[in-house]
């Protein structure tokens, strides 16, 4: 079996590193979608698609976890036909791992198996914790894996995130 998790990993995090590394083991492939792919440089959105791949495979990597696929789900801004046009994307899953309620419930509708995340602590883990902790300079490094901490340092990370946040 496949399974579909959708997230735009503004940055990747140690709640998503945990979900992968739980679902590998319990299907045969993951295929990852990089959500609103299309955005980069803006408040929610400060990474780019090559960026948030880059941390996801590097991530991946030094946990060995190899099972999955990386495919890019830029955003149409239409809810009626957005499951149909991630469908046109990636056709081949069984099932779709969704944090977000709102993509859960749309993808419920169309009547695709739909689970959700609750493996680890949300509000803890996510990007936009991880976001307000870079601007308001609190520590954030120990909830992301090494490898993404030193990505977004490489590439001047911080000062962007400060940067489009105003």
């Amino acid at each position: 079996m496949k399974a579909l998790f959708i997230g735009r990993f503004q940055p990747f995090h140690l709640g998503h590193l945990l979900l992968l590394q739980r679902l590998s083991t319990q299907y045969e492939e993951i295929i990852i979608g990089v959500g609103s792919s299309q955005y980069r440089n803006t408040c929610d959105n400060p990474f780019s698609e090559v960026e948030r791949k880059q941390m996801i495979m590097q991530s991946l990597d030094a946990a060995g976890i190899h099972k999955y696929r990386i495919v890019s789900i830029p955003d149409i801004h239409d809810p009626p036909r957005w499951v149909d046009y991630v469908c046109s994307i990636v056709s081949d899953f069984d099932v779709i791992i969704a944090n977000n309620p709102f993509t859960r419930k749309l993808f419920s509708e169309k009547g695709y198996v739909v689970k959700g995340t609750a493996f680890f602590d949300r509000k803890r883990y996510s990007g936009k914790e991880i976001r307000r902790r870079i601007i308001q300079d609190e520590p954030w490094d120990e909830l992301v894996p090494e490898v993404v901490f030193k990505i977004i340092n490489n590439i001047d990370g911080i000062k962007r995130v400060k940067s489009v946040s105003h």
